[in-house]
């Protein structure tokens, strides 16, 4: 076997490797374990990255996906199940993204471990949940991708459940049980393609992601089937988004999980769905797409303006960056509706951008509520400038990157999102309505003032203004080193990002083009 065809497979599986090499560690060498968990996560960020730094992004093909890295082998042949990997410009940036994110979160536990310790457990959970999250994004079977969809929920719901906050079992519970009542309806939508597709030479149907996108887009599903499919998959993937409405197990999950866990669910796991729109549900299902595009566009755009307003509304500093979280994956979900090749590029580049710029803010919460140990902007009170302007300058940088500020990465996904809907796809196979879409383009314009007013007015609560009496005594000590490891990356990311979004547009151009060419685009 060679580099070409393991080297996604061991990247992505050998956190699993890490995770039984932390449990048999003895008790009590805790060093040892974070030291495990970092120097796991970092071999993996280095493969992830001599995969991009390989990957021929100038190599052609005629219909999507266009893998590289490819293995596809027989793995359960009674249902025609097969490990089958492989990666495109589409998926690499979320890939590296995963192992970036999971390699700081290490570095970032090497001091901050959330009570109640267990530090074999916690890291063991991590490395888990970093899996699941990459095995999706190169799962090429609805099978694998499944069980990679699926293994990150029990993960998930044990940091929530044992190292969240107060409310933790209420929310890991709402967590679980949202996301699990999403994936049977995709399951059972991923049945009805592997029936209704397209079968071999000895009579079998298959799960291939690969051969399932060219009968769908070959016109191989009716009308009436891709109709009622595509709302099956959709809701599964959207319970994931989330979209509105099915968005209120997030802002508990965030506000209860431990720092690592809102940054790794924030920053790769709402991506999991908006990923899975792009590579299954509009090229598998065509005609869905163009039926449901109006009606996700609809509900995007509802999303935008209302997590905005929710927004001004909260009092709990982590519970308003979660509800950002949804008007964020608004503009993804705005950007893919369009069917257009700038709308769906502006919704990759948005995940990307949402999981660095999301992800460094909860970083930021959880160091806020390390030395406060407060979540509540009026028990903070003000005055972080004044005892803490290191770090209260890197909050209002990432704060503002968030808002949108052009030069920033947070721009380019939100304003290709709403250039997206001003002209969404009117070939004669999509035919959107323009002026149904531009009215969507001006909600999102209203969202993204609201979103500069609420970010701004938490900077004036939180920053602005003198520290309260109570605080100055307290001798917070300003950014720490394992802080400013864990942080750099992402700082310097929304910097270049900002500067140089060529370096996610170049890579995901040719198969977005793909895609959109199964639109008439």
């Amino acid at each position: 076997m060679t580099w070409q065809n393991s080297a996604i497979t061991i990247t992505t599986l050998l956190p699993i490797v890490g995770a039984l090499g932390v449990l048999l560690v003895p008790r009590g060498e805790d060093r040892l374990v974070k030291g495990i968990g970092i120097a796991i996560t970092g071999v993996c960020l280095a493969l992830a990255i001599a995969i991009a730094a390989t990957y021929h992004y100038s190599a052609t093909c005629a219909a999507p996906p266009c893998l590289q890295f490819v293995l596809n082998v027989q793995w359960i042949p009674v249902i025609g199940a097969r490990y089958h990997v492989g990666i495109d410009g589409i998926s690499m940036p979320l890939y590296v993204l995963t192992f970036l994110l999971g390699f700081l979160c290490a570095i970032y536990t090497g001091r901050y471990v959330p009570e109640p310790g267990r530090i074999k457990a916690f890291v063991a959970l991590t490395l888990l949940l970093i899996t699941g999250m990459a095995g999706t994004f190169i799962a090429f079977d609805l099978i694998l991708f499944f069980v990679f969809w699926e293994l990150v929920l029990v993960p998930m719901y044990f940091l929530i459940g044992v190292w969240g906050s107060a409310n933790r079992q209420y929310a890991s519970i709402k967590f679980f049980l949202y996301t699990l009542f999403g994936s049977v309806f995709m399951l059972l939508g991923f049945l009805a393609l592997y029936f209704s597709g397209p079968v071999d030479a000895l009579g079998k149907h298959t799960f291939d992601l690969t051969a399932l996108t060219a009968f769908g887009a070959g016109g191989g599903y009716t009308h009436l089937f891709q109709l009622v499919v595509f709302g099956a998959i959709a809701l599964g993937f959207a319970v994931k988004v989330p979209m509105w409405p099915f968005h209120t197990w997030l802002p508990d999950a965030h506000t209860e999980a431990p720092t690592i866990g809102s940054v790794l669910l924030a920053g790769v796991m709402l991506k999991m769905g908006t990923y899975g729109f792009v590579r299954i549900a509009l090229p598998v299902l065509p005609q869905g797409a163009v039926a449901y595009a109006p009606w996700i566009g609809g509900l995007a755009a509802i999303a935008i303006v209302y997590a905005a307003l929710a927004c001004l509304a909260q009092k709990d500093l982590k519970r308003l960056i979660a509800f950002s979280s949804v008007g964020h994956m608004g503009f993804v979900m705005l950007g893919i509706a369009t069917l257009t090749t700038i709308g769906i590029q502006a919704a990759i580049f948005g995940m990307v951008a949402h999981g660095v710029i999301t992800g460094m803010l909860f970083f930021c919460v959880g160091s806020i509520y390390d030395r406060y140990h407060t979540r509540q902007i009026a028990d903070i009170g003000g005055g972080m400038a004044e005892i803490m302007p290191k770090l209260s300058g890197i909050f209002a940088f990432v704060a503002i990157a968030s808002l949108g500020l052009p030069g920033l990465a947070g721009f380019w996904g939100e304003v290709m999102a709403l250039l997206g809907a001003f002209s969404p796809n009117t070939s004669t196979v999509a035919g959107l309505n323009v002026g149904l879409f531009r009215t969507f383009m001006i909600l999102g314009g209203i969202g993204t003032i609201l979103t500069a007013g609420y970010f701004l007015w938490m900077l004036q609560r939180i920053n602005m203004g003198l520290a309260p009496e109570r605080w100055k005594d307290h001798g917070f000590r300003d950014i720490l080193t394992v802080e400013w490891v864990s942080w750099v990356p992402l700082l310097v990311l929304i910097l270049v990002l900002g500067l140089i979004p060529s370096i996610v547009l170049n890579s995901t151009e040719q198969g977005v083009n793909l895609i959109v060419k199964i639109f008439g685009g």
